[in-house]
């Protein structure tokens, strides 16, 4: 199916064709024509899957279609909430790309910065506001925005915001919003907590359900590195020295830990930088900015710092730290390997961290190569349990449990160890 099955009307399509869209994502197909029937949503949608668009491109359909309505003064008819700052400045910018020959404009508040120039553009008038809960609870206090009008309200991200301690913000912006309204609910994964407050949510919803995760996974080069914890950021240096990695997204679990990597890759000539919330605003956006552009080559994020970061083309995720939430490891690889696109993701494990990397195997059914060829490879009791784990994920593939490794950038040597295959064109140390 094309966008053009999609009854879309031409300033939209024309949009579309500027940014080179010609098929839809599963997600669009099924979500676009339940949104222009004005039916409520009930998703469940990984990052990657091109969900912004499945609710962006109706929205601004819908509008456009009734702006004839409030021509003589814009007022906020729809209202997406969103738990990042990252985010929230993610989807103003599809939404400024798919609408920009509809005529129709939008604001994004977030807090960490000076809420004038943001007042100063809702004082404006506008069609579309994209938030964070915080900020606009604050602006609503003020009486700079009002909700009164709103016809469609989106919350994206719904898990993120359990996490992040939203929830009850989200209650008291509902309390605000029309009784009469289309609502479009999305989130990565469905725990009761989430399923409660979506049916406060939404009314009589259409289930829309893509799991794209095994998908994605099996699509991406993975590998794990068994390595003592005071090894892990020489290893990482060697292998951005070492291999071809044009531009990286490095995880870790606390800020702490992503300001001590940061500081080490820059003392070693590698240009790095990072993202967490102990970062302001602007500090944030320029270290993505000059990561988009490949000013920078290596961005250093924890988990909710990089929920919003959406790069096209990224050629490695390091699992710096390896999660202990299963599902994060999805949603950090799944950052690599965007729109069908390869990529490589390598984890490094420590002894502490092996029951975390047993529960992702787990979820994603897939063998994880055990890469022994290195440097800092453990030695006495680690390198028995690193063979115990192998062995173990042996046995599980035989029994048919695991599919095999979608992982076509390594090798298996004739002792049936795991390699890295070799690089033509080493960098030179």
């Amino acid at each position: 199916m094309s966008f053009e099955k999609l009854k879309l009307i031409k300033p939209i399509q024309l949009a579309l064709s500027d940014e080179g869209y010609k098929i839809p994502t599963p997600i669009q197909r099924q979500a676009i024509p339940v949104i222009l029937e004005r039916r409520d949503i009930l998703g469940c949608a990984q990052t990657g899957t091109g969900k912004t668009a499945a609710f962006a491109i109706p929205i601004l359909q819908i509008l456009c279609e009734e702006k004839e309505e409030h021509r003589s003064k814009r007022i906020i008819k729809a209202l997406i909430v969103t738990p990042t700052r990252e985010l929230a400045i993610q989807i103003s910018e599809s939404f400024n790309a798919y609408g920009r020959h509809t005529g129709l404009t939008n604001a994004v508040i977030y807090g960490g910065v000076s809420q004038k120039a943001q007042t100063d553009k809702l004082l404006h008038g506008i069609d579309i506001l994209i938030a964070t809960p915080g900020r606009l609870l604050d602006l609503m206090q003020q009486k700079f925005v009002n909700l009164h009008h709103i016809k469609l309200f989106v919350l994206d991200e719904a898990d993120r915001m359990l996490d992040m301690g939203f929830i009850h913000d989200v209650h008291m912006i509902i309390a605000k919003l029309p009784v009469k309204r289309q609502s479009l609910f999305f989130s990565a994964t469905m725990p009761p907590e989430i399923i409660k407050l979506a049916k406060y949510i939404v009314s009589d919803p259409v289930s829309i359900d893509i799991t794209p995760e095994f998908k994605t996974v099996e699509a991406i080069k993975q590998a794990v590195y068994f390595v003592s914890k005071p090894d892990k950021k020489k290893l990482l240096y060697h292998i951005l020295r070492n291999e071809k990695v044009s531009s990286a997204l490095v995880f870790t679990r606390t800020k702490h830990g992503a300001n001590m990597v940061t500081k080490y890759l820059t003392a070693s000539k590698i240009s790095a930088d990072v993202i967490h919330s102990g970062k302001s605003q602007n500090a944030r956006q320029r270290a993505l900015n000059n990561f988009k552009s490949l000013h920078t080559k290596v961005l250093v994020a924890t988990d909710i710092a990089a929920r919003g970061i959406d790069i096209d083309k990224l050629s490695h995720v390091f699992n710096f730290d390896i999660p202990n939430i299963p599902e994060t490891y999805v949603h950090r690889i799944g950052r690599t390997g965007r729109a069908g696109l390869g990529g490589i993701a390598l984890s490094f494990c420590e002894d502490e961290e092996r029951a975390y990397l047993k529960d992702i195997i787990k979820l994603i059914k897939i063998q994880i190569p055990v890469i022994h060829d290195h440097p800092y490879k453990l030695s006495g009791e680690g390198v028995q349990r690193a063979e115990q784990h192998k062995v173990k994920l042996h046995s599980q593939e035989k029994s048919g449990t695991h599919k095999k490794s979608g992982s076509f950038g390594f090798y298996k040597s004739k002792k049936k160890r795991w390699g890295r295959k070799p690089n033509t064109n080493k960098a030179k140390t």
